[in-house]
């Protein structure tokens, strides 16, 4: 029996092949997360949604994501089966992702059941619901599995996996339609090259998650119980899902002001991936009337398709760098530099007029998505309490989802009436608010900082 006031035991390092096995899964992930971030605005579009709806389609995902989230940090935290402790997460929830990967291009064909649209929105539900059952244990797993000193390495190992399959899947889109695949709508509203982006994408999907289910480890609950000072006793309270109550109102010091940097980077993020596909179709293509079934507005898609390619192979390499850049500003000092570099990029896509300069743009987004991705989660994992590291970054996710609904709810109308249809106007204030969040983490505690 192991008690909680007994002395835990330091966690062995794992060497950098082994971080990788575990991290592998979030290629998958992110795989498909690319696919539908570049490519799910042209889908509702070609389905009929208007450029000030679409919002609200795409709310979908953080309400989806605040539910399940917590959910399954919760249960994840609290179950053990032979498969491990977040292993049958990550593989249910990447079957369920890659049929809803398959059925959202193909939802037009379905029109006998409900509108094309109601199917797609449907689909786009069910694929976030899935998405964040595999991706929310991920998180948890690093945290369980890293000695504290390996933690920053562990996370950024994590995003670098995270770019690649980004990267590949950002680009999919473009080059199937330079190997022929047509960029026209079919007879379900979608051009081939996004179908079959979306069919290899549910099998590259799986297929990451299956080598972190059969080549990592997790620690069983005695040996957990040992290096995080738990209670793994027969006797001991069992969880409740009460407890969530308990644990949001008891919440770090530290998670509640990294609340105030996620609210200004995911509310930025929310509006570049829903925006942008519109905002260089009209600021720098020039596109004008009822352009959202046109070749030119796939044209247009691909290659803010590709652009999104561009900063997620920036954030795969920059990565790697990002504990270099944390050993000399420090952690919040490294996310501040990169939070800037991200505003600046986004900003600067006001002056582009050739469609070819949106790679540069992204540039400084790369940045500062490797290190949204790495360094909120490497600040909050040194104030979690042992045993709560599910539930907390299920509860940390609430920060991600409450400022994309609030998007949701009002960027479309901002957009008309504000804005009046101007989408680019969207992506400016985005990067002003990647500034207000590079501001907001310096005045973060940092619990958990090496000490000088």
């Amino acid at each position: 029996m192991l008690n909680s006031n007994v002395q835990s035991r330091p966690k062995p390092r794992l060497t950098i092949l082994q971080i990788v096995f575990m991290s592998f899964g979030f290629l998958g992930i992110q795989f498909g997360f690319a696919l539908q971030n570049g490519n799910t605005s042209r889908i509702l579009r070609s389905f009929g949604a208007d450029v000030d709806q679409l919002p609200m389609f795409w709310i979908v995902a953080p309400l989806v994501g605040m539910i399940v989230q917590p959910l399954i940090g919760h249960y994840s935290d609290n179950t053990w089966t032979k498969m491990g402790r977040r292993k049958p997460f990550f593989l249910v929830g990447a079957i369920l992702s890659s049929i809803a990967l398959v059925f959202l291009p193909n939802s037009g064909v379905l029109t006998n059941v409900l509108p094309a649209l109601w199917m797609g929105a449907g689909m786009v539900m069910l694929m976030d619901a899935s998405f964040n059952v595999s991706m929310e244990p991920f998180r948890a797993l690093v945290a369980d599995n890293l000695p504290d000193e390996q933690r920053t390495s562990g996370f950024a190992i994590q995003t670098f996996l995270i770019g690649v399959g980004a990267v590949v899947g950002s680009a999919l889109p473009s080059w199937l339609a330079k190997m022929g695949y047509s960029q026209e709508a079919g007879p379900s509203g979608v051009a081939d090259n996004i179908k079959y982006s979306f069919y290899i994408g549910a099998a590259v999907f799986i297929a990451a998650i299956l080598v972190t289910v059969f080549f990592s480890k997790e620690y069983a609950p005695a040996e957990y119980a040992a290096y995080h000072g738990g209670d793994t006793s027969e006797d001991k309270p069992k969880a409740k899902l009460s407890d969530i109550i308990g644990d949001f109102k008891n919440m770090p010091k530290t998670m509640k002001q990294l609340g105030w940097v996620q609210f200004f980077s995911w509310f930025a993020l929310f509006s570049m991936w829903v925006f942008t596909t519109d905002a260089v179709a009209t600021h720098v293509y020039g596109l004008t009337g009822d352009y959202s079934k046109s070749v030119a507005y796939n044209t247009a898609g691909n290659m803010v398709s590709s652009a999104f390619g561009v900063y997620n192979l920036v954030a795969a390499v920059y990565a790697l760098c990002i504990p270099l850049v944390a050993k000399f500003l420090g952690r919040k000092g490294a996310h501040a530099f990169s939070l800037v570099a991200g505003g600046v990029g986004l900003l600067s896509i006001y002056f582009i007029k050739d469609p070819a300069m949106l790679t540069y743009s992204m540039i400084g987004v790369g940045l500062a998505w490797a290190s949204i991705l790495a360094m909120p989660y490497v600040i909050l994992s040194g104030s979690i309490p042992p045993g709560k590291l599910g539930i907390y970054m299920g509860i940390f996710n609430f920060f991600i989802t409450i400022p994309q609904i609030i998007n949701g709810i009002f960027g479309g109308a901002i957009v008309k009436y504000l804005y009046h249809g101007q989408a680019i106007y969207a992506i400016v204030l985005a990067g002003i608010l990647l500034l207000c969040a590079a501001v907001s983490v310096l005045f973060v505690h940092d619990a958990g900082a090496p000490k000088k």
